[in-house]
């Protein structure tokens, strides 16, 4: 069973087994507009837990995607860069970033589950 866990810089991770799916949040292509650009890291990159793995730019502005946890990409979303607006119509589906394979599965107990995800953002208004 698969399950989504949440970052303070408004990422999502959805986890199946050792495999995750990562993209920015509804809340976060809210507030970056109008997505433009969209670079995907490449397949076999290899990541650290809040390092830079991809870059979203809008209208208003260039933002970096870190990665909520540690591994290896398995493929970026090819889609992307020609379709940045994929982001903004569905951030939580079609528009995620990367897919990787998670080398260290202790690093997810750090990040927010939906609840704890939605109230963070209630608190930032």
């Amino acid at each position: 069973m698969s399950q989504m866990r949440f970052t303070k810089e408004h990422e999502w991770i959805k986890i199946d087994g050792n495999v995750a799916t990562v993209g920015i949040t509804q809340f976060a292509q809210g507030q970056l507009g109008d997505i433009v650009f969209v670079e995907v890291p490449a397949a076999g990159k290899v990541l650290k837990a809040g390092g830079e793995a991809a870059v979203v730019e809008s209208v208003k502005a260039a933002s970096e995607v870190y990665s909520p946890a540690s591994g290896t990409v398995n493929e970026g979303n090819a889609k992307l860069p020609d379709a940045p607006e994929t982001v903004n119509s569905d951030p939580q589906g079609a528009g995620w970033f990367f897919k990787m394979t998670l080398s260290d599965l202790k690093e997810l107990d750090g990040l927010m589950d939906e609840a704890a995800y939605e109230k963070y953002c209630a608190e930032l208004h």
